[in-house]
C-alpha cells in the first residue's frame, strides 16, 4: 500500500514516518504542501514539525494550504488520516477533529517518553492493539495540552473516540505526571467516521526497539490491515 505524507515548509517528521512505513515493507510519497494531488495514497499522513512556523497559532495558516483541501475531501470520502503531533493541530484548526491543542500547562516543552492506555480498538489505527494495553511512546512538544467544552468531551467519551490516553507505566492515572495537562489525560482522538485519527505522541519514533519501543508500529499495521481489508471487499462482485 502507499502512505502519503504531508511536507510543509517546517515539517521535520517526515522522514521518520517514511522509515517506519518502510520498516513495514510498505511504499511512501511526500506530498508537497502546494499541491492538490494526492497520488494514489491509501492513507494520508500529517507528521510532526512545526508548520510555517506555527505562525498565528499552531496549525492555522497549514489549515488553509492547498495540500489540506484535498485531505479534507479525501477524509470526508472515508480516506484514512493520521495527524501526528502538529498533524494533530492542524486536523483540529481544519476542523477535522474536534478541540484544541494549546500551550502545555507547565508552560514548557516536553521531549519525554509517556506512556499511552488504549481506551479503543474499533479503529482502523487501533485494531491491531490490544484494548487497556500500555505503548511507551514519546512526546516533543510544547503545545499538546488537549482542550474541548465539557459536552464534546462526554460525546468522545460516550462514542468511545478516545483512542489514547496518557497513563502511568503500569495503567494507572497519570495525574501530575501528564505531559501537557490534556483534559481527561486525553493523547488522541478519532473522527465521527473514525477514519480520522490525531495523537500527540509520535509512533513513528517507537518503531524499532533500537529507538527505545517498538509499540508504535501497532498503529502503523493496523493501518495496513484496514486497507487491505477494505480492498478485499471492493473487490467483492
Amino acid at each position: 500500500m502507499r502512505f502519503g505524507i504531508a511536507v510543509f515548509p517546517g515539517t521535520w517528521s517526515d522522514g521518520d514516518c517514511a522509515r517506519a512505513v518502510e520498516v513495514l515493507g510498505h511504499e511512501s510519497v511526500r506530498l508537497w504542501h502546494r499541491e492538490r494531488d494526492l497520488q494514489g495514497s491509501d492513507c494520508v499522513i500529517l507528521p510532526g514539525g512545526f508548520a510555517y512556523g506555527d505562525h498565528l497559532r499552531t496549525g492555522a495558516v497549514a489549515r488553509f494550504a492547498p495540500l489540506m483541501e484535498a485531505v479534507q475531501e479525501f477524509a470526508a470520502a472515508g480516506g484514512l488520516v493520521l495527524g501526528i503531533c502538529n498533524g494533530f493541530q492542524i486536523l483540529c484548526e481544519a476542523h477535522l477533529l474536534p478541540g484544541a491543542l494549546t500551550r502545555n500547562a507547565s508552560l514548557e516543552f516536553r521531549c519525554e517518553t509517556t506512556w499511552l492506555r488504549v481506551e479503543t480498538v474499533d479503529t482502523p489505527f487501533t485494531r491491531d492493539c490490544e484494548r487497556g494495553g500500555v505503548l511507551a511512546i514519546p512526546v516533543s512538544h510544547g503545545e499538546g495540552r488537549f482542550v474541548a467544552d465539557p459536552s464534546t468531551l462526554d460525546r468522545l467519551e460516550a462514542e468511545q473516540r478516545v483512542a489514547f490516553r496518557y497513563v502511568a507505566p503500569d495503567g494507572s492515572a497519570v495525574g501530575e505526571a501528564s505531559p501537557n495537562g490534556s483534559m481527561r489525560d486525553i493523547a488522541g482522538i478519532v473522527s465521527e467516521g473514525r477514519n480520522v485519527l490525531g495523537m500527540m505522541p509520535h509512533p513513528e519514533r517507537a518503531a524499532e526497539p533500537l529507538l527505545g519501543s517498538g509499540d508504535g508500529m501497532g498503529i502503523f499495521r493496523s493501518v495496513v490491515e484496514a486497507v487491505a481489508e477494505r480492498s478485499t471487499f471492493a473487490v467483492v462482485p
